[in-house]
């Protein structure tokens, strides 16, 4: 009969995603002992299945310094994880399909013009020379020039490596069974063989970080949602850009070996592990590629998938410390759009381990903001009645 191994550390992480993997680097990086535990393959969820989109454009304005701190992590990918991970900055261009879109790319460009994200609004002739590979539907969009594109499967399995050759230990196939808190440390199981002690715990597990909260009494309303992906044959090389659209849609990027990868739509969950895109959502996101990119109308898809992430009704994250108990930490809720800002959720992450604190703006992630409000006093309560003393 084996015996349970026990690792004592200073921090605990459960997901090896993007951010889990980001947080373990940044924290080994700061001279803090760290074991991360992973249920399947780092990076093989959501990090390593999404789209890879790397841009800026278009988040919300909560969470740009975000944005901007990841834009400079990016920028030194090779130094930090040993790859570049196909990682260009080949600029994002959000497509305006009407006149209201096109006053929305304005208006976004006016409120994040503090953020200096160098947006540049193209219609007209400058549009129909820059982009003659886009369909008539198109009326101009709004360019953002250092905005740009990675290989999933490269970048976040990358992290993870970069974090075990700095002395990070990480134990993939290995989900967490049971966790408790004896109110100065956390234990957590995986299976007969594995057992971690830390006092600080770091909830990066993604669409299944929810039920891990609600262990811990901080109950959130997440939801797993699979997008449906496709990427086509190699096709001579065309669009530069990476692609979106004002409003939500298709969206896609057209890597150097020539192929094309599209989102759009949702895929199926299948189980609790695996997910797959459906033919009619394959068929629809076909019909829009052609009408944004008439080059594709004859171009073969030689894969279709999905995978699973966490969706928070605001598609906000949660990146907070606990209400609850101390030393707990979240970072999860990405809502498909994770990958750009992870490795500066890492660093935030590993902030608030050492020091409690981050020096990146958070406050929107928190989960107060799922406090039920208070009940409105009745307006026309009548007054209470006077306090009387008996003899």
């Amino acid at each position: 009969m084996s015996s349970t191994r026990l690792i004592k550390t200073d921090v605990a992480i459960v997901g090896g995603g993007i951010v889990g993997a980001s947080a373990a680097l940044a924290l080994r990086r700061m001279g803090m002992a760290v074991v991360l535990l992973e249920r399947d393959l780092c990076g093989s969820r959501s990090s390593g299945v999404n789209f890879g989109g790397v841009r800026r454009q278009g988040r919300p304005l909560s969470q740009l310094p975000l944005a901007q701190r990841a834009h400079r992590i990016w920028a030194s990918l090779p130094a930090l994880i040993g790859t570049d991970g196909e990682y260009r900055r080949s600029g994002h261009f959000k497509i305006g399909r009407s006149e209201a879109d096109m006053a929305a790319l304005e208006h976004y460009a006016d409120l994040s013009r503090d953020f200096d994200l160098g947006l540049e609004l193209v219609s007209g002739q400058r549009l129909r020379t820059e982009c003659p590979w886009l369909g008539g539907r198109a009326l101009g969009g709004s360019l953002c020039p250092e905005d740009g594109q990675a290989n999933p499967r490269l970048v976040s399995p990358a992290f993870a490596l970069a974090a075990a050759r700095a002395g990070a230990q990480i134990f993939e196939r290995s989900p967490l069974t049971a966790v408790a808190h004896d109110g100065q440390q956390f234990t957590l199981q995986s299976g007969h063989s594995l057992a971690v002690q830390a006092p600080l715990l770091l909830n990066c597990a993604g669409a299944w970080a929810g039920s891990l909260a609600a262990q811990f009494g901080e109950a959130v309303p997440l939801r797993s949602g699979h997008p449906a992906m496709a990427v086509t044959e190699p096709l001579p090389f065309f669009m530069r850009w990476s692609l979106g659209v004002e409003g939500g849609g298709i969206y896609c990027r057209q890597v150097a070996r020539g192929n094309v990868v599209l989102g759009g739509g949702s895929g199926v969950g299948l189980d609790t592990d695996r997910a797959r895109s459906e033919r009619s959502a394959i068929a629809t996101l076909g019909e829009q590629a052609i009408a944004l990119l008439p080059a594709l109308k004859h171009a073969q898809l030689i894969r279709t998938w999905s995978g699973t992430e966490g969706y928070l009704p605001d598609r906000q994250p949660v990146l907070c410390t606990s209400r609850t108990t101390p030393g707990l930490i979240h970072g999860f809720g990405f809502a498909g759009a994770g990958f750009q800002i992870g490795p500066a959720v890492g660093e935030v992450l590993a902030e608030l381990a050492r020091d409690g604190r981050s020096t990146t703006p958070i406050a929107a992630f928190s989960l107060a903001r799922f406090d039920s409000p208070p009940a409105p006093a009745a307006a026309t309560a009548p007054p209470p009645p006077a306090l009387t003393q008996t003899p």
